[in-house]
């Protein structure tokens, strides 16, 4: 999650989403990692295309994103699209 000081949009998802993410699928799969816009992009991941919105929320692979989901608008969009993404994910080897 790629956030800014002051977003109310970052707040809503705040309320709405981090209190049950870590206990779901989607939560499992895409553990939620928090980054600063101000403090730049991290060089652990090889984003297709800057973000420049908060929130932004990249799904990492592998050190590479597979997707992204640009604002919070609800909840219910939210794990829709998440659950998208997360689908893409190669499962881990045994």
């Amino acid at each position: 999650m790629f956030e800014r000081p002051g977003c109310v949009y970052c707040r809503k998802f705040e309320q709405d989403v981090v209190p049950i993410y870590g206990r779901t699928d989607e939560g499992h799969r895409a553990p939620l990692r928090r980054v600063d816009l101000s403090d730049g992009m991290p060089a652990d991941i090889a984003l297709a295309a800057p973000v420049r919105f908060a929130p932004t929320f990249v799904v990492v692979d592998r050190g590479r994103e597979i997707g992204r989901i640009t604002g919070y608008a609800s909840d219910e969009a939210f794990w829709g699209l998440l659950g998208a993404l997360t689908d893409r994910l190669v499962p881990d080897r045994p």
